[in-house]
């Protein structure tokens, strides 16, 4: 890995630090209700138009029915209005209705904090839609994920009681004074550095160059040719117009990136000049991507009464996070060995000069491209700057295995840092285990009823994904999708479930995915990997509060020195990856193989 990949990681981790420490005292105060009071006089009567208010707390059964029952009625409204959207406003474009298993797998997925998108947004959604549906949902799914954690957090502070919060009162508080104001202030910066934001019409210009083409040959029917082979006939054509899609897109953009959402206004994502046109735009791209995450690592040291238990669960995730760069530079900076022989840029080394580019822009080259993606698939975001598809066999490995570890290397806002409290309850029991006491976490026992929810927790997503992957590979709708048979179609297919069952939403897009199959496939998967996972985290978070808080003793495990670290990284990595080496050893490790001796 070069010196300035190490510089861009270690500025990159060092602004993060600095921004993500007073949010978390903010976040902090949001989980515990201690706020000013002109704030507390706003949210007075929307809650009680509501029927509810922030004095009144539920038991976790009442948390989680509220919570399924919210994200349902949202999957049905982005559903209704993707159906309905050639009749809506905001529709300059004049976009055609989603058809249903498209709409149905594009509700799941934003809903879920997913943003699986198997369609081109600027040739498939309107700006009503775009805004009134799928930036909604940007917002509100992110509150969720952050609920969720609030309710954990009450969980290990609480001393013996019943209940662990409103759902309605933290989803409200999370959207209106810690979603809304970043994404206000994010989006300004983003129109100052050319990121469109309008409703003009889609604009035709005149290129520089004229782009020379094929294109069928219609018979005097109006019907398509064809030769003997049945193969299409083709014919020249050439233009110098060019369509460039217009939108509101800073706005969807900045939540896009602050909730981990990682749904893209048009379809090259993050990669296009609208949404993301300078190198210091992506740099504050990639950073709010983490910026919740690391901050509610903060505020849970601070709402357990030790800051220590914040930064021991913060150091685990950056000690994996520095791994995964360090192993995804340099597998894309030594390039693509089939093509030394054609004498492509051969240097002293016999590899390309400038790694492997591509799938690549220029702009941004192999360092933030790889930094990128380990971000967006730590994080579970999803947004993209370059094309995974395109890296090398190891390359895109990385990005894969960050996915199937669980979301848990800073992970999605909310769902990184419950999954990771998971995996450190799995820990201590492993480790009272092998000293023969009872396990405990922040003073409160870890029983048999804990660890069952915990395990289920913790396997749901990899019974997910491998089911998944079976059934596709097996079906002959699922291989119909499939444009790059062997080792590299198999880690499409691998990469597609993983991301779906792990609410990522990033893509191996040479799979094609937009079909009835796939579309009811991963959108079941985004659905039970989101909620699958919540509702046990809701059960060990009301288990938790109902026990006492137990007093620290000689014989208690510290949780927050550098042993616990290490061992809190090992059991992420061996229960959450082991699971998938026989997947792995099938798609990326035998494509490597295959690709170095240059068969």
């Amino acid at each position: 890995m070069s010196s300035s990949a190490w510089g861009l990681l270690a500025l990159f981790l060092g602004v993060l630090l600095v921004a993500a420490w007073p949010l978390g005292i903010w976040i902090a105060r949001l989980s515990s209700g201690r706020l000013p009071g002109w704030m507390l006089r706003v949210e007075a009567p929307l809650f009680r138009l509501a029927g509810t208010s922030a004095d009144q707390s539920m038991k976790w059964s009442h948390y989680a029915l509220s919570l399924l029952a919210f994200n349902a009625l949202g999957v049905l409204a982005v559903y209704a209005l993707q159906r309905l959207q050639v009749w809506l406003p905001l529709n300059p474009a004049g976009m055609a209705a989603v058809t249903p298993d498209s709409a149905f797998n594009t509700a799941v997925s934003f809903v879920t904090n997913t943003n699986w998108q198997g369609y081109g947004g600027e040739t498939t959604m309107s700006y009503l839609t775009q805004m009134l549906a799928l930036a909604v949902q940007n917002f509100l799914s992110a509150a969720t994920g952050i609920a969720v954690v609030f309710a954990l957090f009450r969980g290990f502070a609480a001393r013996s009681t019943s209940v662990i919060g409103n759902f309605w009162v933290d989803v409200t508080r999370i959207t209106a004074w810690l979603l809304l104001p970043l994404s206000l202030v994010f989006a300004v910066f983003l129109v100052g550095q050319g990121v469109i934001q309008n409703f003009d019409t889609y604009k035709e210009v005149t290129t520089l160059e004229t782009i020379n083409y094929q294109v069928p040959k219609n018979g005097p029917d109006g019907q398509a040719l064809k030769d003997d082979k049945g193969a299409p006939v083709m014919e020249d054509a050439k233009t110098d117009k060019q369509t460039l899609a217009m939108g509101p897109v800073a706005s969807q953009e900045a939540i896009k990136m602050i909730g981990t959402n990682g749904g893209g206004f048009f379809n090259a994502n993050s990669a296009h000049p609208y949404e993301n046109p300078t190198a210091l735009s992506n740099f504050f791209q990639m950073l709010v991507i983490f910026l919740i995450p690391a901050a509610l690592c903060f505020a849970f040291g601070r709402e357990v009464g030790d800051l220590r238990q914040g930064w021991a669960v913060l150091a685990a995730m950056t000690v994996m996070f520095v791994i995964a760069v360090a192993a995804i530079v340099p597998a894309e900076q030594v390039g693509n060995p089939l093509l030394t022989p054609l004498g492509v840029d051969q240097t002293a080394s016999a590899l390309q000069s400038g790694g492997n580019m591509e799938g690549k822009e220029t702009r941004f080259g192999i360092n933030a491209s790889s930094l990128f993606a380990v971000i967006t698939t730590a994080a579970s975001c999803g947004a993209v700057i370059a094309m995974h598809d395109s890296f090398t066999p190891l390359g895109g490995m990385v990005p894969m295995v960050m996915m199937q570890l669980g979301e848990v290397v800073f992970g999605g806002v909310g769902t990184g840092l419950y999954g990771m409290l998971i995996f450190a309850i799995l820990a201590v029991f492993i480790a009272g285990l092998m000293i023969g006491r009872t396990p405990e976490y922040l003073g409160k026992k870890i029983e048999s009823h804990d660890m069952k929810l915990t395990s289920i927790a913790i396997l749901v997503t990899p019974i997910l994904v491998l089911a998944g992957t079976a059934i596709a590979v097996v079906a002959g709708a699922g291989q119909a999708g499939v444009a790059n048979p062997g080792a590299h179609g198999f880690s499409e297919i691998l990469y597609a479930l993983s991301s779906a069952a792990n609410n990522n939403g990033s893509a191996f897009a040479g799979l094609s995915a937009n079909t009835p199959f796939y579309n009811t496939l991963l959108g079941l998967a985004m659905w039970l990997g989101r909620f699958g996972v919540i509702v046990p985290v809701l059960a060990i978070a009301g288990s938790l509060a109902s026990k006492k808080r137990l007093p620290t003793t000689p014989g208690t495990m510290p949780t927050h020195g550098p042993l616990f670290v290490f061992l809190l990284i090992g059991t992420v990595l061996l229960v959450g990856l082991l699971n998938y080496v026989p997947a792995l050893a099938l798609g990326p490790v035998v494509e490597h193989l295959m690709l170095w001796p240059g068969r």
